[in-house]
């Protein structure tokens, strides 16, 4: 299972630190935080992004993300399809396979037969995009109540429904746990669809308290890890893990120290050691 530092992690830090960060790591991947990339692209270009890539010897793996892409007015969705034609290029040019894409709120008269259909229109809209660049989608659910689609169950039906291979969806352990998902419905998973699990743990609260600050390296929280990672060794995936954590205590902390403890923690908590020992 190869393992990715995803921006969010390290927030206040730079992309060219958090390439030099992961590197220095012995991470296989990263997820590119969108704004940390337009940052970079104001002084640098996209093919110094890739040269920095290569010189670090980390392959991308996403950039995440397009938010709220469903429920938008006719003005507002025309710049998420331009959005997306940025990104899906930028991603094209430096050979990273997925675009992460997520939910809009839930709409006061939001039904699961409605939500569901408003998501595969607007997926199926923007992989015609993103596919032009040779670029995928990752649609992530997220367990917070004012979202769209909250559980893996009902994304993975979207998914499903859209029935293209450049549409998969993202596992985020937090919001897995959150939102309520069951383990049944990784079972039920298709893995060759899971283009993306984000693994991070939480503090000891009721679920409805929980926000993306309570959010800690794996392990040191209440979350169900080991026991989501026997759910993939059972559908058999294994292709890759991403660290996410909102936490901004951490975002104070020296991004080499959080990238090297955030790995070390992700391959205790998943039982990773002898992979990472090379064994």
């Amino acid at each position: 299972m190869k393992i990715a530092l995803n921006g969010a992690t390290t927030m206040h830090a730079d992309l060219e630190t958090d390439i030099k960060a992961a590197a220095a790591a012995g991470y296989d991947l990263i997820e590119i935080w969108a704004a940390k990339l337009r940052r970079f692209l104001k002084e640098k270009t996209v093919s110094d992004l890739a040269g920095l890539l290569k010189e670090s010897g980390l392959e991308p793996y996403s950039i995440n993300s397009i938010e709220h892409i469903t429920y938008r007015t006719p003005e507002e969705y025309e710049g998420i399809k331009a959005e997306c034609r940025e990104l899906s290029r930028i991603a094209g040019e430096i050979g990273c396979p997925y675009v992460v894409v997520v939910p809009g709120k839930l709409p006061a008269d939001g039904d699961r037969q409605s939500i569901t259909a408003e998501s595969v229109r607007v997926l199926n809209e923007l992989a015609d995009i993103s596919s032009e660049y040779g670029v995928s989608l990752a649609f992530e659910f997220l367990g917070q109540t004012d979202c769209s689609v909250q559980t893996l169950g009902h994304c993975a039906e979207i998914v499903e429904r859209c029935a293209r291979p450049e549409i998969g969806l993202v596992l985020d352990s937090f919001h897995f746990y959150a939102g309520g998902s069951k383990f049944e419905e990784i079972r039920a998973l298709d893995p060759a669809k899971l283009f993306i699990f984000h693994i991070n743990d939480a503090e000891d609260l009721p679920k409805e308290e929980l926000t993306d600050a309570e959010r800690l390296y794996p392990g040191l929280g209440i979350l169900p890890l080991a026991e989501i990672k026997r759910e993939f060794d059972s559908i058999g995936y294994d292709r890759m893990v991403s660290i996410e954590i909102f936490r901004p205590e951490y975002w104070g902390h020296d991004p080499f120290e959080v990238a090297m403890k955030a790995r070390a923690t992700t391959i205790e908590s998943l039982g990773l050691e002898n992979q990472a020992a090379g064994a």
